[in-house]
C-alpha cells in the first residue's frame, strides 16, 4: 500500500497555494503515531511480574527462530502446523528417539533426515499419528551464524470434536515437551477477530542500517510481543478458554524486505519470533490474512501452513486466497495486495460453490473498505471499495473483516454503495496531509484535526471535500428490522475493521465520522473482537485489552425465517446457558431466563403467529447478547485482601466540557461516574487509566455531578475502591 502520507513522515516546510485572498501557511507534521509500551499495559494489567519475566527470557528467545504456529485446517477435523528447522541439523539428524512419551512408535524408528510432528490423544499421547513434514528450503535467509532453514508444514487429520490433543514436533534439536491443543465443538463457537500485530513496529528506527536500528528492533518486539501476548490471554479468558481459533486481519510483522537494511528478508525474522511467542499460539490456530508489511517477504509462506490455498489473488510471492471451513461457517481470505479484483471473484464464486450448505459467509482482508481511521479516505483504498462490494453482495457474504488502520470501527449494514467519480490512486495526498497536520509542536491524538474547512476557497480544497461527501455512502445504509442490536434478517453486509491488536501503533480517525458508521473508536489502547457463531445468530462484542471493558454495544445478526424451527433451535442452543447458570450475574441471567421461558411457550403454542414467533427469537437472541460474567477473584488474591485507597480528584469546567484530575495512586486505573443531577440518575461510566480526563459533549450552563474511584487488576478482574465524595462543577 502506498501511505507516504502517513503521520511518522515528518512533513517539512509544506507550501499549499491558496487563493490571492488566502496568504500560503506553512505545515509541520501530522501528530506522531501513539502506540503501547508494555510496562505500561503490564501495570494496568497487574501483570508486571510476567513482563519482568518475559523480559529475562526474550534475551534467550531471540535468536530461535523454531518457534511453531497453528493454523485452521480445511475443516474442524483438521488442523496445519509449520515451522523452521536448521538445515545443517536436518541433513545430520539420524536419532529418530522422541523424547517425549508416546504410545505405539518404536524408539529405533529409522529417520531419513524429514523431522516428524506426533500428536495422540490425552497426555499419553494415545493413539497418537506420527506425520512427516513437508519441507521447503527457506530461500534468502541467514541468521546471524550463517546457519540457513528449512520451512516444514503438516496437516493432522481426523481430529474429533471436544478432546484434548497432544503434539510434539522435531525442531532439529530433538522433539519438543508435548503440548496441549482442544477441539471445540462446532454447533456453536466462537472465535476473536484482531488487527495488526505488526510485531516491532514500535521501532521508532524503522529500517536505518545501523546497529541502533537492532538494538531498538529487539527492545520493540519484546515489548510489542508482550501486549500481543496480553491480547491472546484476555480474549482467551474472556470466553473461559472456548476460542476456536483467532482471525487476523493481516501485518503480523513490521519489517518489509523492500524496508530493510540492505533490503535483507532475515531482519523480518526476530519479528516473527516475537509474533509466535505467545504461550496462547501453542494451542490457538490463527487464520492470518496477507497485510502490506507481510506481502513483499516469502517468509510469511514459510511460517503459516494455509489451508486450500490458490494462485488465484497471489502477487506471486506470498500466494494467494484460500480458504476453510468451521461448522456452518465459511471463511474466505484474501490477499488484497493483488488487486486483481478478477481473480478474488473467481476465487469466491468457486469457493461458495463448493462450500454451500455453510450458512454464515465470512471474508477478510487487511485493507479497510469502510474503516474510519487515517488510510480509510485515501482513493486507493475507495476505488478497491467499489470494484470489491458489488462481488461480496452477489455472493450474499455476511461480514467482511478488514485491519491496516489500527482503529476500531463498525460500519452499518450496506448495500450497494456506488462510485460517483474516477480518481487516481495518490488524488489527494496534498489535502489529506493538509488535513491531517498537527501544527508546529505536534503531540499524540486520537483524532485528526481536520484543518480544511467547508468554507475553504481553495479550489482543490472544495475537490477534496466534495470527493469526502462522495464515499460517505449515505444511500447504501440499509433500511433493516432491528431490535436492541440484533440486526434481523438483513440483505446488506457489515464490515468491521480491528483497532491494533499489540498497540505497536495507532492511527488517528479521520476528523468527519462516515455517514457509514455505526460505532468507531480509538483511544491508543489495543484491543480484540469475540465473535459467537450459532446456527441463526453471530454476535459480536469487542473489548480494550488492559482494562477488559467493552469499546462498543454488542451487535448481532440474525437470520431467520420466523418459523417455529428456527426457534426451537435457539431454544436448543440455549441448554449450555442454563448449564453455566451460576458464571452470570443474576440480573442479566434473569432477563435470559424470562426470554427463555417466553420462547419456549411461544414454540409449544400451535397458533403462535409469525410475528410473536419473530418476536420471541429477537427477545432470546438478545437476552443472550447481554449477558454478564460475573467477576470472580481468585481465593489465592482474596487472602491477599486487596486494598484499593480511596480516590480523591477534582474539576475544571471548560466549554461543554469537565476535565477530572485525579490523585496519582498505585493502582491500575479509574472510573468515572457522572450525572446531571446529585442522585446520579442515568449516571454515565468511564474508564481511564490516566490522571487527567476530559468528559466531552455536555449542555452549556448545565451543573454536573462527578465521583470517582479507583481500581486493580487482580487475575484479569477488577477490584474497585471506594468513591471520592461528590465534585460539581458548571458548564460554560
Amino acid at each position: 500500500m502506498k501511505a507516504n502520507w502517513r503521520k511518522q513522515m515528518m512533513i517539512s516546510a509544506l507550501a499549499l497555494t491558496l487563493s490571492a485572498a488566502n496568504a500560503a501557511p506553512v505545515f509541520a507534521s501530522a501528530a506522531p503515531d501513539g502506540k503501547s509500551n508494555a510496562t505500561e499495559i503490564a501495570q494496568t494489567m497487574g501483570t508486571t511480574a510476567q513482563w519482568n519475566r518475559w523480559q529475562k527470557e526474550w534475551e534467550t528467545l531471540k535468536n530461535d527462530w523454531t518457534q511453531i504456529s497453528l493454523s485452521p485446517g480445511s475443516n474442524a477435523t483438521e488442523l496445519n502446523f509449520a515451522w523452521y528447522t536448521p538445515k545443517q541439523t536436518n541433513d545430520n539428524n539420524t536419532d529418530a528417539k522422541v523424547e517425549a512419551k508416546v504410545q505405539g512408535i518404536s524408539s529405533d524408528q529409522k529417520d531419513n533426515g524429514i523431522p516428524k510432528l506426533i500428536i495422540g490423544e490425552g497426555r499419553n499421547m494415545k493413539n497418537a499419528k506420527v506425520y512427516e513434514a513437508e519441507q521447503t528450503e527457506v530461500k534468502d535467509e541467514q541468521d546471524s551464524n550463517g546457519q540457513t532453514y528449512h520451512s516444514n508444514k503438516v496437516t493432522a487429520t481426523g481430529l474429533k470434536e471436544n478432546k484434548t490433543y497432544y503434539y510434539s514436533y522435531d525442531n532439529g534439536n530433538g522433539y519438543t515437551k508435548p503440548a496441549a491443543y482442544t477441539t471445540k465443538s462446532t454447533k456453536s463457537f466462537s472465535f476473536a477477530f484482531v488487527g495488526d500485530p505488526q510485531i516491532g513496529s514500535s521501532n521508532e528506527l524503522k529500517g536505518q542500517d545501523s546497529q541502533k536500528f537492532y538494538d531498538a528492533q529487539s527492545d520493540a518486539v519484546k515489548s510489542d510481543a508482550f501486549n500481543w501476548s496480553s491480547t491472546l490471554n484476555a480474549a482467551l479468558e474472556k470466553t473461559d478458554n472456548k476460542l476456536s481459533f483467532v482471525v487476523s486481519a493481516g501485518d503480523q510483522i513490521q519489517t518489509t524486505k523492500k524496508k530493510s537494511p540492505n533490503k535483507d528478508a532475515s531482519k523480518s525474522e526476530i519479528e516473527y519470533t516475537g509474533y509466535l511467542s505467545p504461550e496462547a499460539l501453542k494451542s490457538l490456530p490463527v487464520a492470518t490474512t496477507v497485510g502490506n508489511h507481510d506481502a513483499d517477504n516469502a517468509n510469511y509462506t514459510y511460517h503459516f501452513n494455509r489451508t486450500n490455498a490458490s494462485e488465484l489473488g497471489s502477487n506471486k510471492i506470498v500466494g494467494g486466497d484460500y480458504y476453510f471451513k468451521y461448522g456452518n461457517a465459511l471463511f474466505i481470505m484474501l490477499n488484497t495486495q493483488d488487486t486483481n479484483v478478477a481473480e478474488h471473484k473467481q476465487f469466491i464464486e468457486q469457493t461458495i460453490a463448493a462450500n454451500k450448505d455453510c450458512k454464515w459467509r465470512i471474508v477478510t482482508l487487511h485493507q479497510d473498505i469502510y474503516g474510519s481511521a487515517e488510510h480509510s479516505n485515501e482513493p486507493e483504498i475507495t476505488n478497491l471499495r467499489y470494484q470489491l462490494t458489488p462481488i461480496f453482495e452477489q455472493n450474499n457474504i455476511d461480514a467482511v473483516l478488514t485491519g491496516h488502520d489500527h482503529a476500531y470501527s463498525r460500519s452499518k449494514m450496506l448495500l450497494g454503495g456506488t462510485k460517483t467519480n474516477d480518481y487516481t490512486d495518490d488524488e489527494f495526498d496534498a489535502e489529506l496531509k493538509k488535513d491531517m497536520d498537527a501544527g508546529e509542536n505536534p503531540t499524540t491524538r486520537t483524532v485528526a484535526p481536520g484543518n480544511i474547512k467547508d468554507g475553504s476557497t481553495d479550489e482543490n480544497d472544495q475537490k477534496y471535500l466534495s470527493y469526502l461527501k462522495s464515499i460517505m455512502d449515505e444511500k447504501a445504509i440499509e433500511t433493516v428490522k432491528k431490535q436492541g442490536s440484533s440486526v434481523i434478517n438483513p440483505e446488506g453486509v457489515l464490515y468491521m475493521t480491528a483497532g491494533s491488536s499489540s498497540g505497536s501503533k495507532y492511527y488517528d480517525l479521520v476528523p468527519r465520522q462516515q455517514t457509514y458508521i455505526a460505532h468507531r473508536w480509538q483511544e491508543d489502547v489495543p484491543t480484540y473482537s469475540v465473535v459467537d457463531v450459532t446456527e441463526n445468530n453471530l454476535m459480536i462484542n469487542t473489548y480494550r485489552t488492559d482494562n477488559d471493558e467493552k469499546i462498543d454495544e454488542t451487535f448481532s445478526i440474525t437470520k431467520s425465517k420466523g418459523d417455529v424451527a428456527s426457534l426451537s433451535k435457539e431454544i436448543k442452543a440455549a441448554e449450555s446457558i442454563i448449564k453455566q447458570k451460576n458464571t452470570y450475574t443474576t440480573q442479566s441471567y434473569r432477563v435470559f431466563e424470562q426470554a427463555l421461558a417466553g420462547a419456549e411457550k411461544v414454540a409449544a403454542d400451535k397458533k403462535a403467529t409469525k410475528s410473536e414467533v419473530e418476536n420471541a427469537l429477537k427477545a432470546l437472541t438478545n437476552a443472550k447478547a447481554a449477558l454478564e460474567k460475573k467477576i470472580v477473584v481468585a481465593k489465592a488474591a482474596l487472602k491477599k485482601k486487596i486494598v484499593v485507597a480511596k480516590a480523591s480528584a477534582r474539576l475544571k469546567a471548560g466549554k461543554k466540557k469537565v476535565t477530572v484530575k485525579i490523585k496519582k495512586n498505585a493502582v491500575s486505573g479509574y472510573q468515572i461516574k457522572y450525572a446531571a443531577n446529585k442522585k446520579f440518575k442515568n449516571a454515565k461510566k468511564k474508564n481511564t487509566t490516566k490522571t487527567t480526563y476530559t468528559i466531552k459533549s455536555l449542555k452549556s450552563k448545565k451543573k454536573y455531578y462527578v465521583k470517582v474511584r479507583a481500581y486493580k487488576v487482580v487475575k484479569g478482574k477488577k477490584i474497585y475502591g471506594s468513591y471520592s465524595k461528590v465534585l460539581k462543577a458548571t458548564v460554560k
